[in-house]
């Protein structure tokens, strides 16, 4: 932490609403986890003046059932916290598996749902989890708040659909789907940023499939999503032919960087194994329940 940051402490969402939106962009930062914030002052990557904490905002923290039966994902909520939640099964489990796969336990007993995602590393292991899922982000600002489908909310490298003065405060998801939600990632080493992943979310009702959520991470600019692969899997029951085919519209629309850990073309290249293994492991499943 610098020197020379003031920290405050708010105890509600709207005092730390009315502190960032007082602040002067870079300036003034949100402190949730620290697992990334901490590492980007130590490296000076940023040099905040102020930091507004929000470990003593109860609200954030936690996960809790809504009315409908949905799950609500306090923003506080820490990685470990998300990855032992019995209530993220079936087709919701996609979440609870990216969680788990997050960096080591140093990481995930420090690292907070709402901090990772705010973030919006494109190899990160929530935001393809999320759009899987067809979860909403809810975000508060001086307006109040807004929720924003996992879909709309990753928008670029490293941006979201935050405006200035908002903060994360949730993810927002239906209720849990009998089904089967998987998340894999390819890594030089364990813990590591994935070179590319894929979520898998189908929730599915007297053996047929009524939903298909598949999203492909480290590829791109932001989690990799079409309908048109959704709909392949969901019409065609999971099988081969509709997975391959997903795969090859998936490695299609990618956009991946070139970085240490792996050239674009190879990235492209593993996209449609990696679909078609959380298919097949998907179809199995269902055909176990039949």
């Amino acid at each position: 932490m610098s020197a020379l940051a003031h920290l405050h402490r708010p105890a509600t969402i709207e005092e730390a609403v009315r502190l960032l939106a007082a602040g002067d962009g870079e300036r003034v930062r949100l402190l949730a986890g620290g697992a990334t914030l901490v590492a980007m002052m130590n490296a000076e990557l940023v040099d905040p003046a102020e930091l507004v904490s929000l470990a003593a905002i109860a609200e954030l923290r936690g996960i809790r059932a809504l009315a409908d039966g949905g799950l609500r994902i306090g923003a506080m909520t820490r990685h470990r916290e998300t990855a032992a939640e019995a209530r993220l099964a079936g087709a919701a489990a996609v979440l609870r598996e990216a969680a788990a796969r997050i960096a080591n336990p140093v990481v995930r007993n420090m690292g907070t749902i709402g901090g990772s995602i705010a973030f919006a590393d494109p190899a990160a292991d929530y935001p393809p989890a999320l759009v899987a899922a067809d979860a909403a982000v809810e975000i508060a600002g001086r307006r109040g708040r807004r929720q924003v489908p996992a879909r709309e909310f990753f928008v670029d490298w490293f941006a979201t659909a935050l405006a200035p003065g908002e903060m994360v405060t949730a993810v927002l998801l239906a209720p849990p789907a009998p089904g089967r939600g998987s998340y894999d990632k390819l890594c030089r080493v364990s813990g590591d940023f994935a070179i590319a992943s894929v979520a898998l979310s189908v929730a599915w009702r007297d053996g047929a499939c009524e939903r298909v959520g598949l999203a492909v991470g480290g590829c791109g600019p932001r989690p990799l999503h079409l309908d048109e692969a959704d709909a392949l899997l969901r019409s065609g029951r999971l099988g081969e032919a509709a997975a391959r085919r997903a795969g090859e519209l998936l490695a299609a629309a990618a956009d991946p960087l070139e970085d240490v850990r792996a050239s674009a073309a190879y990235r492209r290249r593993v996209i449609p194994r990696m679909v078609e293994r959380a298919v097949a492991q998907a179809r199995a499943q269902l055909e176990a329940n039949r």
